[in-house]
């Protein structure tokens, strides 16, 4: 009976039309952004201590914090960084496998397990714990012109009209106002005059907590009461104070005589901000920023949408003068790049409709292999749709690459019915029917042989099993519908499209130059078919010699694993990079705004760059708040603006480090950031130097100073600097505790009164435009400039005398740390820098640790990568667990398939051309052996198997009719060359765009465009020669015994001598 599906043609139609449908549905409602969601969940730990040392901090605070954390489900690393204005910021990072909301759980509950260990200054600020949002969207900015609205009204504004708003917007994160210049009611007093009056730091705060207070009182006829009460009225007090002036009304100090002595007595009060240690600079400008991250798993482009909307609509009601605009955006990047890969998919579309057309040389027939494309690409989507994908560059990438993949199968038939309708004169129906009883069994093996190469990934962990993942599967499901259609599809529009008499003609009424093109192109191929036989004859005849030459094709491709290095994810130019700024030790803000506006001036002279960022007094490299430190973040034009070579991100990183390196006041360098947003600080390399036996920090840090130049002396890495400054000067101030207790003087009052006047002191809240304030006290600016004013300070004793802080105390300046990081539990020091020209991130990553566990293992020193650094060591050796496992589970598909334990080795024989191809394309181009190129190295070995496998099977057929062995492997090569050439160059010239792109994302596509194109351009030139000589080697073994064969395999003719060797071989 004929084929069901020629039978019922609109029937194999609907089939396709609903899978068309489906993934038409599906592309509208899946997420847009860069990358899958790569990033490891973290969870942010946040406290202060205030008027603390980073040491202090370190010790008070990290240390029992930390004492918890191991163990926890999931735990990659931890690392805090305490600073010397009492923060510290504590970062712990989970396996990508590992629910953030349930991290963050388990994080609260260790620290309440540490809460007993720490000061109660600490627990009394409160610790904050958060999921942190570490992908970006974009950093908005309120600007004015009119005086009226500066930085500090702007911030506020922000914070309270905008932050929450963005914050409820579908999709978004967090949203954060930098900086913290949120309002305070600072209360500014006079040590002298409190002094003179004989009051404390303590009198004064125990006057604001029982003053500024809510005081409810209760009700008037509230029950139980008597009958007949007619109302109940509540009792209202005066509760929290509003303005400044209720504060300096606060009564401090009252006497029986009456006299009262005031807050506005001994200092003033008034509306200001929290903390002016931190601004923001756009160009040069001070504003107020908003930065917005994106929440994991949501569609980046469609929450910048909603946020722009949201924008323009509070927008309405901004103060007169008022604007925003969004000076740094990481969608550009996502659009640029995903519109580059989708022009280079309707490229590739283009190419192998041209190359079909050329070897099939009739329209109607090239329009059935090009109509499995969309089936088979649209329906890919409604597959991403039900796996949880996302529209993204590596699944995007699948499908570029999927369209010179799903047109094969469609090609096998149509060339399959077209030499039945030339050989034997039948109609298109009958050749069809014919054509699909031959090549079914070989259309099903190919489909299960590319699912077995790509599926085994989606079983691999991390980041890059979740990349291999998004990948692999995309093509997978591409594949298996491509199979669907050329076995649905595909036979019934060859029945109805295709005539014999253009099969005859080799054309479709073309005359005239195509006529003469296309008779040309056959006489030059059969001509190259002929040499083809000759050679595959050849090869066969020779064995020993060319098993010889496989050897040694075998041993150039372990050369070049060896010798191409090792590599992560290409550094791209995303239209952004970051530039980090520190003045010397201990340098005061001013000095740091100083320097940041004429960096900014040098931006905004820059034809390439459109807008800098500043953000003064963040350290973004060690995560914490120094007045001595700022970031930039410099957003590029469009690529489209930029095209000249000066323009590019690596000439305009040139240029601006040549200019931040000359600078005197500052140490400054632009770098890139990461390629997964939020993993890690810099494109480059991220060590954590931990002093695991030194037990000395300044020791630690004089062997991180070593480390790094030894380090820079290496051709394999540049750039290296420790982030660890130890010789920050500080004021040390000297209790004398024996005199202090001989005078009767508290030690806490004493403290206490040095945190007050010489930091802030938190007391209580206040309330206004309905959200919560600090209110908290300090000494007036004059009386905290030198280190004189301390001894101006005054406690009292227990006889109310006052005593100055001079004759309890002594000071002298030392050098320490601003700064103490720990990684793990250990003091540490985080190294940063950047690959040696000409040399890739793997051969960064070797030397350092070598050099950190060869020369300074010994010293006391121990070595932890983190960020992108960690996660490259983490997933070396996964591209050879990718590999080998495809190549197990072809080789399984490949015997259950046909019964046999032998045709398997002819096919995965064929495999180490598209391997050496591969590896060599990707070395004579300077590139690294990165995780695109181990992407691709798994499309090459599907497709190397392929080609194998349209050999091997026909062989396997007609040998199984009686011709001998070297007859069947002839003549397999004979009459499916053409096929082979035909599927193979379409796909190379498919993914020839990937090779020459340009523009967003372009080094990624040249990666894995690489691998590709030489991998199977290697496998068909030069495979298909050796691939009747591995079936006819192995079926002759097979028939002697040597192989054992599956059932009936070796029975089905009588064993045929193996082929004699030429004279000499």
């Amino acid at each position: 009976m004929r084929n069901l599906f020629i039978r019922r043609p609109i029937f194999s139609a609907v089939i396709s039309i609903a899978i068309v449908l489906l993934g038409a549905f599906s592309l509208g409602t899946l997420p847009v952004n860069r990358y899958p969601p790569l990033t490891p969940p973290a969870v942010q730990v946040q406290a202060v201590y205030p008027g603390a040392t980073a040491q202090d901090v370190a010790e008070a605070v990290a240390a029992p914090i930390e004492q918890q954390l191991s163990g926890l489900q999931g735990l990659l690393y931890f690392r805090s960084s305490n600073s010397s204005d009492g923060t510290m910021n504590l970062s712990v990072y989970f396996d990508i496998s590992r629910n953030q909301d349930l991290a963050a759980v388990d994080v609260q509950n260790q620290i309440a397990l540490a809460e007993p260990q720490l000061p109660q200054e600490v627990v009394r600020n409160g610790i904050t714990v958060k999921k942190a949002q570490t992908d970006i969207l974009l950093v908005g900015a309120l600007i004015s012109d009119d005086p009226r609205y500066d930085a500090e009204y702007l911030s506020n504004y922000a914070k309270i009209y905008v932050e929450d708003e963005l914050k409820r917007v579908p999709g978004v994160g967090d949203a954060i106002t930098f900086g913290q210049l949120e309002f305070a009611m600072r209360l500014s007093l006079d040590p002298d005059r409190m002094a003179q009056l004989g009051m404390t730091v303590s009198d004064v705060a125990a006057a604001v907590r029982e003053q500024n207070a809510t005081n409810p009182a209760g009700l008037i006829g509230g029950e139980p009461a008597p009958r007949g009460t007619q109302l109940t009225i509540p009792v209202i007090t005066s509760g929290r104070l509003k303005d400044a002036t209720d504060f300096e009304r606060i009564v401090v100090r009252g006497r029986p005589d009456g006299s009262l002595v005031r807050i506005a007595d001994i200092g003033e009060a008034r509306l200001g901000a929290r903390n002016y240690n931190l601004a923001g600079r756009l160009d040069g400008a001070p504003t107020a920023f908003f930065l917005v991250y994106l929440r994991p798993g949501a569609n980046a482009l469609d929450v910048k949408g909603a946020v722009m909307a949201r924008m323009a609509e509070l927008a309405k009601s901004f103060p007169q003068g008022v604007q925003w605009i969004v000076p740094f955006d990481t969608t550009p990047f996502i659009t640029a790049s995903i519109t580059e890969v989708v022009k280079t998919l309707f490229a590739a579309l283009v190419l192998v409709t041209l190359v079909v057309f050329v070897f099939l040389q009739n329209w109607r027939a090239t329009l059935i292999p090009v109509l499995a494309v969309p089936v088979s690409v649209i329906g890919a989507f409604f597959g991403m749709r039900v796996l949880g994908f996302t529209v993204n560059l590596l699944t995007l990438f699948g499908l570029v690459l999927a369209i010179g993949i799903v047109v094969d199968d469609a090609i096998v038939v149509i060339e399959n019915v077209e030499r039945i309708m030339a050989a034997e004169r039948v109609s298109p129906a009958v050749a069809a029917d014919r054509a699909m009883r031959q090549v079914s069994g070989a259309l099903i093996a190919i489909v299960l042989v590319l699912c077995a190469v790509f599926v085994p990934v989606a079983f691999l962990g991390g980041i890059t099993g979740l990349m291999y993942r998004q990948f692999a599967i995309t093509i997978a499901v591409a594949v298996v519908l491509s199979g669907i259609v050329a076995l649905t599809l595909t036979p019934a529009l060859c029945a109805a499209l295709l005539r014999l008499e253009d099969v005859e003609r080799g054309r479709e009424g073309v005359r005239s130059l195509a006529g003469r093109f296309f008779a040309r192109f056959n006489r030059g191929f059969q001509a190259a078919t002929e040499r083809y036989l000759g050679a595959a004859g050849l090869v066969i005849d020779r064995p020993r010699t060319f098993f010889a030459c496989f050897g040694v094709i075998v041993a150039l491709v372990l050369v070049l694993v060896r010798v191409v290095p090792g590599g992560f994810i290409p550094t791209e130019d995303k239209g952004y990079f970051a530039i980090f700024v520190e003045l010397p030790d201990a340098a005061s803000r001013q000095r740091t705004d100083a320097v940041v506006q004429d960096i900014q001036a040098f931006l905004k002279r820059q034809p390439a760059i459109r807008h800098s960022v500043a953000l003064v007094g963040l350290n973004f490299i060690q995560n914490a708040n120094q007045t001595n430190a700022a970031t930039i973040f410099v957003a590029l034009k469009p690529w489209d603006e930029r095209s000249a070579r000066q323009d590019q991100l690596n000439a305009v990183l040139g240029a601006v480090n040549g200019y931040l390196f000359r600078l005197q006041e500052a140490r400054a360098f632009a770098f890139n950031l990461p390629e997964i947003p939020g993993l890690g600080t810099t494109a480059g390399l991220e060590m954590n130097l931990q002093d695991r036996s030194v037990n000395d920090i300044v020791r630690f840090a004089g062997l991180a100073g070593s480390f790094a130049r030894d380090a820079n002396a290496l051709p394999d890495l540049r750039s290296v600097t420790p982030n660890i400054r130890v010789n920050v000067p500080q004021l040390f101030v000297q209790v004398d505790r024996e005199k202090v207790k001989a005078l009767g003087v508290s030690l806490t009052d004493l403290y206490q009164t040095l945190q007050a006047f010489l930091s802030t002191l938190y007391i209580n809240d206040f309330n206004l435009y309905g959200k919560t304030y600090r209110v908290q006290l300090e000494a007036q600016a004059r009386f905290r400039q030198t280190p004189e004013d301390i001894g101006r300070l005054h406690v009292r004793g227990p006889d109310q005398q006052m005593v100055p802080v001079s004759a309890l105390t002594r000071t002298e300046f030392r050098g320490g740390a601003s700064i103490i990081t720990r990684f793990n539990g250990f003091t540490s020091a985080l190294v940063t820098g950047s690959p040696g020209p000409g040399k890739s991130s793997g051969q960064m990553l070797d030397a350092a640790e070598t050099l950190a566990r060869d020369r300074y293992g010994p010293q006391g020193l121990g070595y932890a990568f983190s960020g992108q650094s960690y996660q490259e060591r983490a997933s070396s050796g996964q591209g050879g667990l990718v590999f080998g496992l495809g190549l197990i589970m072809v080789f399984l598909v490949l015997a259950a398939q046909y019964e046999s334990w032998s045709i398997p080795f002819a096919v995965l024989l064929g495999v180490p051309f598209g391997v050496l191809g591969a590896l060599l394309g990707v070395w004579l181009r300077g590139m690294p052996n990165d995780v695109y190129v181990q992407i691709g190295l798994i499309v090459v070995v599907g497709l190397a198997a392929k080609n194998a496998i349209l050999i091997v099977a026909f062989a396997t057929e007609l040998r199984a009719e009686g011709r001998t062995i070297r007859e069947a492997a002839i003549e397999a090569g004979r009459e499916r060359l053409r096929p082979i050439l035909m599927t193979s160059f379409a796909f190379i010239l498919g993914v020839a765009p990937l090779l020459v792109s340009s523009g967003a994302g372009a080094a990624s596509r040249h990666s894995i465009g690489t691998s590709v194109f030489f991998g199977m351009l290697v496998a068909t030139t030069v495979g298909v020669f050796f691939i009747p000589l591995f079936f006819a080697a192995i079926r002759a073994l097979s028939e002697r015994g040597l192989v054992r064969g599956g059932a009936g395999e070796a029975t089905e003719v009588p064993p045929v001598p193996t082929p004699v060797p030429a004279p000499g071989d």
